[in-house]
């Protein structure tokens, strides 16, 4: 199979029938074999009984049903297990992706060898509240991953089949797959520009707090990849620099008072300094942070995903 199209949705059963029609239509042109795999993610309108449908008048569509609301990611993670497409093209339901995109990401991962193919909406119409925060996510999320795409969170993307296979989309971290990606060893990471456009049905479900939670989630796929398994390296050296200082401060504060005593200075206890608690109150979060980054070690260690390695050739 060519390719498998990948569609998580939330109430979208308006844009449902001429979404699938874009795409057939695309596909039959271009003389692809194909799937489309709608995933409704605890969807409380009627797009269930619209994706029965289409997949009963065709059986190219395959859909999977959520119990509840779980997010985009859960969805994606689902569908991309489920795909068997060479080439694997996600898209959201809203019409505000163009299908018309397919064959050119199709033909960048078959034929110049790409990984993943980003889409990127130069051209975007939303609000100013929308486009602005946007900007400034990308601007951070490239500088912490090292990636240079323009829009980490456009959900038209194209990937080679053992790129899904070899990845594991969770919490929220939709918006970082091309990270993941490069995380796994797949580094040929590609954009193009696409067309935006306009929402035709329904209202957005995403609001402002997806760009603070977009940070925290980036802070988080940072720190995993870089000490998930070798936490000592982060916990351990904080430690010791917090130990080492509260330390040196309960020395200084400590030889102040017996060179005022060998100097017939006035001097005050030790215990009267407001130096020496917080000396001491740096010397214990540093053996904390010591023994937090020790029994992380101990954790990784016994942790199978610890032995699991991404293979892309074996004799």
């Amino acid at each position: 199979m060519d390719i498998s199209v990948v569609v998580p949705l939330y109430n979208e059963a308006e844009s449902l029938p001429e979404l699938y029609a874009w795409i057939k239509r695309v596909m039959v042109a271009n003389n692809f074999s194909y799937e489309v795999i709608f995933i409704s993610d605890g969807s409380t309108d009627s797009s269930w009984n619209v994706i029965e449908q289409l997949s009963a008048e065709d059986s190219a569509v395959k859909g999977v049903k959520f119990r509840r609301n779980y997010g985009k990611s859960p969805a994606l993670h689902i569908g991309f297990g489920k795909a068997q497409g060479d080439v694997v093209i996600t898209m959201d339901a809203d019409l505000q992706d163009s299908p018309d995109e397919i064959p050119e990401l199709y033909r960048m991962i078959k034929e110049e060898g790409y990984d993943l193919v980003s889409g990127w909406k130069q051209k975007r119409y939303d609000p100013l509240s929308k486009t602005i925060p946007t900007k400034l996510f990308n601007a951070t999320a490239r500088k912490v991953t090292g990636i240079y795409l323009h829009d980490f969170n456009c959900g038209l993307k194209a990937y080679r089949k053992e790129v899904v296979k070899s990845i594991e989309v969770y919490g929220d971290m939709h918006r970082y797959i091309p990270y993941l990606a490069k995380s796994a060893g797949f580094t040929k990471i590609g954009e193009k520009v696409v067309k935006h456009q306009a929402r035709k049905y329904g209202v957005t479900k995403f609001g402002l707090d997806r760009f603070v939670n977009g940070y925290l989630d980036l802070l988080t796929l940072w720190f995993f990849n870089k000490f998930a398994v070798k936490p000592m390296h982060f916990f351990g050296l904080l430690g010791s620099l917090m130990f080492i200082l509260g330390f040196i401060a309960v020395v200084v504060v400590g030889a102040s008072k017996l060179y005022s005593m060998w100097n017939g200075l006035p001097y005050r206890l030790v215990t009267d300094s407001p130096y020496f608690y917080l000396s001491l109150t740096a010397m214990i979060i540093g053996t904390l942070l010591f023994l937090t980054g020790f029994l992380g070690e101990l954790i990784a260690r016994n942790s199978q995903e610890r032995n699991t390695y991404n293979i892309e050739k074996e004799i």
